[in-house]
């Protein structure tokens, strides 16, 4: 796709009209309250349970290669060649041999192309709280996951009542633990083709969806030794029809698996020549991790038809923005 084409795509913006949304329209202060509180209550937990927080990765020689079309948002500087952030999780891999437990309030840039544009969920700059933990399994991020979704949703009823009256009225406190489906589940039940959307839909309460088909992610997603067909991932769909919160998964840090699901993903290993060092020097070390979309939270909250109504100056794939 040529620059010239990808610009007649873009869908124009006033940014004066913007702006006077912002200002007229509660929504935005009414959200940007919540995003805030729902920061606060998953950093609260995190802490509580003796996690670090470290600073936000926000470019890299190397970066998350990502499982779907996309734009590359490249740059070279003093003669190596860097990309914007579009996840942490080579980094958490290391970050985790400083300390067990780590925490990031991340930014994430994605280059979506324009047919996400209203999806409803999809911003191409958004923020997600990434978190690791090593030596760790998908069950031990299920029990803090929903231990920090719980403790906001409970927070934000009791501190902004009137707000979840005004926009979610039926919202509910989940009850642990949530609970789990399998992708093949999943699709006996309602069917190849969007059977997330579907489950969601079908939902009150949010859950787990596990074993994640091999081939429907990337090379740092460890393969179930088991079940050598699925992966040990996971995301947490909401309920209502809001679908994909969380997405994450026990991780690869064995040199040969590691280029093994390389070769499967058709991933040129040479663009990894640093991380595939640390990994053939036997330094990489079992953990898991996940990472929560804070705009995709606030969205569901409060029943908001688009991630975009819930910041300032929202960058949503195929429209100009401020």
């Amino acid at each position: 796709m040529t620059k010239k084409s990808v610009e007649s795509m873009v869908r124009k913006v006033d940014t004066v009209e913007l702006v006077k949304e912002y200002l007229e329209n509660p929504v935005f202060k009414d959200a940007t309250l919540v995003q805030s509180e729902i920061l606060k209550s998953i950093r609260h937990v995190l802490d509580e349970k003796e996690f670090v927080e470290l600073l936000p990765v926000t470019v890299s020689p190397i970066t998350d290669p990502l499982n779907h079309p996309h734009f590359e948002a490249e740059f070279e500087y003093y003669g190596q060649k860097y990309s914007v952030t579009k996840s942490m999780i080579l980094h958490k891999q290391v970050a985790v041999l400083v300390h067990k437990k780590i925490y990031i309030v991340s930014p994430n840039v994605r280059l979506e192309t324009e047919d996400k544009m209203d999806s409803g969920r999809h911003l191409f700059d958004f923020v997600q709280i990434d978190m690791e933990m090593l030596e760790a399994s998908r069950e031990d991020v299920f029990d803090i996951m929903e231990d920090a979704i719980i403790h906001t949703i409970k927070t934000i009823k009791k501190k902004y009542p009137d707000i979840i009256r005004k926009y979610h009225p039926s919202l509910k406190t989940p009850s642990k633990p949530f609970k789990r489906y399998t992708v093949k589940e999943l699709k006996e039940k309602y069917g190849e083709r969007d059977y997330e959307k579907i489950a969601s839909l079908n939902a009150d309460e949010p859950f787990w969806m596990i074993d994640i088909p091999l081939m429907d992610r990337e090379f740092y997603d460890k393969q179930d030794p088991k079940r050598p067909d699925v992966l040990l991932d996971f995301d947490l769909i909401y309920p209502e029809g809001f679908e994909e919160a969380i997405s994450g998964g026990e991780r690869e840090h064995e040199y040969e698996q590691i280029l093994k699901r390389m070769k499967l993903k058709n991933t040129p290993p040479e663009q990894f020549e640093d991380y595939l060092a640390v990994a053939k020097a036997g330094i990489l070390r079992h953990s898991a991790g996940c990472g929560i979309g804070i705009e995709r939270f606030t969205r569901w909250v409060l029943a908001l038809d688009h991630v975009e109504k819930t910041r300032l100056f929202a960058k949503t794939p195929g429209k100009h923005s401020i």
